[in-house]
């Protein structure tokens, strides 16, 4: 992230968002070295305070992305009615042949999204093949440290291809295909474990607020020796534990005939759940799973606007709240959001508690939504002074413009930026007390000069990825004919509109 501003600082002359409160009403804000130290009306400064006026503006909290992957910047808009499996099939064409320049830049693409429209920080979970690398985990860092964002950046890995991971899958592929895929296995687990070792040991920025964590990315793809292995190296060096758990119905069938219980349940045996635990998506996740999240402290983070694109299903949020779950919201990826709007992911995650059922009383409010995607997804991430505006947090502040069309007329403050704001006004972002987008514009990066980068190499990988997109229209077709059905195989949680709730 951007260096603090050092030094005393006072907001003067706008409104505070409040969920206590229908509208936000005038507040000051008093920062000391990027900490916030008081928050009221007419609050004393010490002499020689900078003063900043922001009338005309509402401040609310930067919001923060639970869940996301910085490596699909430059992938972003390449699918459309992908399924989960479909998407993980075309990772080799639409994330190959990266350079670590281009891991630094598809990062930089995402973050620069994000700080435009109002987030500022983000737990990122960074995926290299074959394994992670102390110089592709840099990038990633650096790209956050050259926004100004905080981050969370976990390295996604796995033992088992998708072809692996899904029982009779390698073999429906034709013998030509399935020589192919064969030769795409992932690394032993040891080496990866080796790999992620050597990542931790050498962490460099977490004095900027860019830490690591440790994500093996899906139960089902991940040895129970590996996952075991993930648990031990994220708890030897104090940082999380994050994993896709329950996205597809298509795991969720497959990980019950496997193990025998839920897929949360096989992790939490292997001793994986706890408060340093997150867990993505979690649309096929019971209420037993539910309960053991909230038992163990764990987090899950609800990704929306994914879990429609995939056609994933529909999270049961207000489930998940009244068992005490902590939930975080998030964007996911790039790949298949295919934006990194929090704005977005906050109404997505609304309007889907609400068609759920007719009755009202069974809905999320607009207040717990905007929560989640504050204090929510920080704790998630692991941090107790984010998501609020308030004495002892971390100045992290957006300022909305009131005279933007999302606020004529301001009418309810928290119900508007969850449901009206849609990125559109967003004036400022502050981060550590500094500015990292002011009056509409990044303040550390040349968004132009990322613009042309970001083409050049979409032109490049085009090109290199060729084969790979030609193996991806291979394997499509066979996928197309095998996951629908194990998806259409009965459950006893029902996460389809197509579903007969009867």
């Amino acid at each position: 992230m951007a260096e603090i501003e050092k030094g005393f600082i006072l907001i003067k002359g706008a409104l505070l968002a409040d969920a206590s409160r229908r509208r936000g009403e005038p507040a000051e804000v008093l920062i000391e070295d990027g900490i916030i130290k008081a928050v009221g009306t007419q609050v004393p400064a010490p002499p020689g305070t900078k003063i900043i006026d922001a009338a005309g503006l509402l401040m609310h909290p930067g919001l923060i992305n639970g869940h996301t992957h910085g490596h699909t910047g430059l992938g972003k808009g390449q699918g459309d009615k992908w399924t989960l499996e479909l998407l993980l099939a075309a990772a080799p064409w639409i994330g190959g042949n990266r350079t670590t320049e281009d891991k630094k830049l598809s990062t930089m693409l995402c973050a620069a999204e994000m700080v435009a429209k109002g987030c500022t920080a983000a737990y990122d979970l960074f995926f290299e093949f074959p394994v992670p690398t102390v110089d592709g985990m840099d990038a990633g860092a650096a790209a956050y440290a050259e926004v100004g964002m905080r981050a969370v950046i976990a390295p996604m890995v796995a033992d088992r291809s998708l072809y692996e991971a899904i029982p009779g899958l390698l073999d429906a592929l034709p013998a030509p295909l399935r020589k192919v895929v064969e030769g795409m296995r992932m690394q032993p687990y040891d080496a990866t474990l080796s790999a992620i070792s050597t990542v931790l040991k050498g962490w460099k920025w977490a004095g900027q607020d860019i830490i690591p964590a440790v994500a093996p990315t899906i139960p089902l793809h991940c040895a129970d020796a590996f996952m075991c292995g993930c648990a031990r190296l994220a708890r030897e060096h104090g940082v999380g534990l994050h994993s896709h758990v329950g996205e597809s119905k298509v795991q969720a069938v497959v990980g019950l005939k496997q193990y025998g219980r839920s897929l949360l349940q096989h992790m939490d045996g292997l001793g994986l759940v706890g408060p340093d635990f997150t867990a993505a998506h979690g649309v096929w996740l019971d209420d037993d799973d539910f309960r053991l999240l909230a038992d163990k402290g764990a987090s899950v983070v609800h990704n929306p606007g994914s879990n429609m694109k995939l056609g994933n299903g529909m999270f049961r949020l207000r489930e998940a709240i009244d068992a005490g779950v902590n939930v975080g919201i998030g964007t996911d990826g790039a790949t298949c959001a295919d934006n990194q709007n929090m704005y977005e992911a906050m109404r997505y995650a609304s309007m889907l508690s609400k068609v759920q059922t007719p009755d009202p009383r069974f809905w999320a409010t607009a207040d717990e939504v905007y929560r989640a995607a504050t204090l929510g997804s920080a704790k998630a991430m692991g941090f107790k002074d984010l998501g609020a505006i308030a004495p002892g947090f971390k100045a992290d502040i957006v300022f909305l413009d009131l005279g933007s069309i999302n606020w004529m007329p301001h009418n309810w403050t928290t119900n508007q930026i969850v449901h009206t704001e849609d990125g559109c006004g967003v004036r400022h972002v502050m981060i550590g007390g500094r500015f990292v987008f002011r009056d509409g514009r990044h303040t550390r990066i040349d968004l132009a000069r990322l613009g042309r980068e970001a083409e050049a190499a979409r032109e490049r990988l085009e090109a290199l990825n060729a084969g790979n997109k030609a193996l991806y229209d291979a394997l499509e077709p066979v996928i197309l004919g095998f996951c629908p059905a194990i998806a259409a195989t009965p459950h006893h949680l029902r996460r389809y509109l197509c579903d007969n709730p009867g």
